[in-house]
């Protein structure tokens, strides 16, 4: 290691926290992928000679990562054979008080993210709480954001419902030897649970009454709509006073262009054409149907004929989902249409009036788009399912004897590994081989439920927490900690927890685990105490984080459906985050009772 120290640090450990802040800040201000700036990271720590090649590549071996990666093929089969719709259909029932509602949500979400992935069961349930917020009369808003907290503190109950818990758990096996129990965390995430519940419906005024996005598309002026005259429309050579296009019903004629972008007046006495772009604002319903019987068609691309139009092409509703490659840019400004099959409609961006025509708007997270798309259009896969979430994608999936023969297949690995009658990776293989020799999922279904972006950014986080441990930043923070905050165990445990949970609303909860892993264990060990305890209370606050819709992909994932502003989340989250704080704290040493280490 370098011997040339500045501010107790070696050169070594300078290039190692540049390249973790310029990972971080990369992330937080691009739109590049984190499995690239992660993957870009292990490349600088190996070529300056940080790590050697075997401790750069060592995320790929580790056994977390691998468990991670074959429980992808272990929910696809738990998708595929219709259980997890099973349960939504069959839990969520009529509460009659917004409470009751919030029970009935949170509890279900929780129990499946225990051993789920928290994005998959959360994307499962939003179309659903949707329609039953309509059925109760409540503003999905005020459920979208206790969704996604339900599953965040669901996935802490286990060390396999959440990936900080799998990383943490998996680092600590590897400096001990002991293995962690499946369900170590089962207590004190279950007590975090119950007063998570009780703290939203005690703090539900704080929740917004946002409109959905796709009620936008019904109400006037928050939308546009563009639409093209094919070359054998009736009106062309009429003036728009005597076509009816300039005062129409629902809406109003905003701007009109001749041969593309030549902007024409609106008035009386503006003659129509052929290829005329017009756009309009106003009630969708009522503008889609005068639109069609004065024989308009969307402007994607000229149109010579009426019959030329699909008009299979059902109309469905999406939003931008966040790190989008849409983001920035206009629909007419790129293939999206033409690659694939697809035509925009109009746009709706939360109560602001969008003047451009719907193709020129630039867009932003969140955006809501009505797009003409081919029926059997697959919007669950692939490049589109990266770039929109649309309202109505979920699958529709028959239940029968597989539902059953896949829910043991779940429930029988939970079980062997909870008892310890084998390592939970052993377990998990079994699982994802039962689920294909028993044709729950076939092989391309569970090589597509395999996301190898997340697989990266665990490995890359592994690699991360290693370099922080072996270039003595770790115990260094640590003495800086101890010497901030004394020998107390409890005020050094807070302490760490507090930054952990602050830094996890702005980097992956697996990145704030793997980080503060070493810290939390070097400052356990210089206070002469066990390590167990400090970081089963580091796995509950690194998953904790409710303040920012960026702090966790499940928060990503309801921000669009629920209409959700940036400081919404902050309204009620920066309390849930003192609150599940100092629960943790108090539950985990009340189960695991600090330990003095054995000289």
């Amino acid at each position: 290691m370098g011997t040339v120290e500045f501010l107790g640090f070696n050169l070594y450990a300078w290039i190692t926290i540049v390249t973790v802040l310029g990972m971080f800040t990369t992330m937080l201000f691009t739109k590049l992928r984190a499995d690239v700036v992660f993957l870009a990271a292990i490349g600088i720590l190996y070529v300056t000679g940080v790590l050697d090649a075997k401790e750069a590549f060592s995320g790929f071996s580790s056994t977390s990562v691998v468990v991670i990666g074959v429980l992808f093929v272990v929910v696809a089969g738990l998708m595929y054979t219709g259980v997890l719709q099973w349960i939504v259909r069959n839990l969520l029932g009529q509460p009659n008080s917004y409470g009751k509602a919030v029970v009935r949500l949170m509890l279900p979400v929780a129990a499946l993210s225990s051993f789920l992935s928290n994005t998959t069961v959360v994307a499962m349930f939003v179309g659903i709480v949707k329609i039953w917020s309509k059925k109760l009369g409540v503003s999905p808003s005020k459920l979208l954001i206790p969704l996604s907290y339900a599953s965040g503190m669901g996935g802490v109950c286990t060390l396999i419902g959440t990936p900080p818990n799998l990383i943490i758990s998996g680092l600590y096996a590897d400096k001990t030897g002991d293995a962690m129990n499946v369900l170590a965390t089962t207590i004190p995430g279950l007590f975090c649970l119950v007063i998570g519940v009780l703290s939203v419906i005690a703090m539900r005024k704080l929740l917004p009454e946002r409109q959905a996005p796709e009620s936008a598309f019904e109400a006037t002026s928050e939308y546009t709509l563009e639409m093209l005259v094919p070359s054998d429309n009736k009106y062309i050579g009429k003036k728009l006073g005597d076509t009816g296009l300039l005062d129409v019903k629902g809406g109003s004629l905003i701007s009109m262009y001749h041969f593309d972008n030549v902007p024409a007046s609106i008035s009386k006495d503006e003659y129509v054409m052929g290829g005329d772009r017009l756009v309009y604002a106003g009630q969708i319903d009522e503008l889609l149907e005068m639109l069609k019987s004065n024989g308009l068609v969307s402007s994607d691309h000229h149109v010579f004929s009426l019959s030329e139009v699909d008009r299979s092409n059902p109309v469905r509703t999406a939003y931008v989902t966040f790190g989008s490659s849409l983001i920035g840019k206009t629909i007419g400004g790129s293939t999206f249409e033409k690659d694939n099959n697809m035509s925009l409609i109009a746009v709706a961006r939360r109560g602001e009036r969008i003047s451009q025509p719907p193709r020129q708007v630039v867009l932003k997270a969140g955006d809501t788009l009505l797009l003409s798309c081919p029926s059997k259009l697959d919007v669950n896969s692939g490049p589109l399912a990266s770039q929109l979430h649309f309202f109505d994608s979920d699958q529709v999936v028959k239940t029968g004897p597989k539902t059953l023969i896949s829910a043991v297949i779940m429930i029988a690995m939970v079980a062997l590994s909870a008892f310890g009658v084998m390592p939970l990776l052993q377990c998990a293989f079994i699982a994802a081989a039962a689920m294909l020799l028993l044709r729950c999922c076939n092989v391309d279904q569970a090589m597509r439920a395999i996301n190898w972006e997340i697989i990266m950014v665990f490995a890359g986080s592994v690699v991360l927490g290693l370099a922080i441990q072996k270039t003595g930043i770790a115990e260094r923070l640590a003495m800086g900690i101890l010497d901030v905050c004394g020998t107390n165990p409890i005020v050094v445990m807070t302490a760490i927890c507090f930054v952990g949970t602050f830094i996890t609303e702005f980097i992956s909860n697996t990145a704030a685990g793997a980080m503060f892993f070493p810290i939390m264990y070097e400052a356990a060990e210089k206070l002469g105490y066990e390590p167990y305890t400090f970081l089963i209370a580091l796995m509950v606050s690194v998953s904790s984080s409710f303040a920012t819709p960026i702090g966790s992909p499940t928060h990503m994932l309801v921000y669009g459906p629920g209409g959700y502003r940036f400081s919404d989340f902050m309204r009620i989250g920066l309390l849930m985050n003192i609150i599940i704080l100092a629960a943790n704290i108090f539950i985990v040493n009340i189960v695991y009772p600090l330990t003095p280490l054995i000289p």
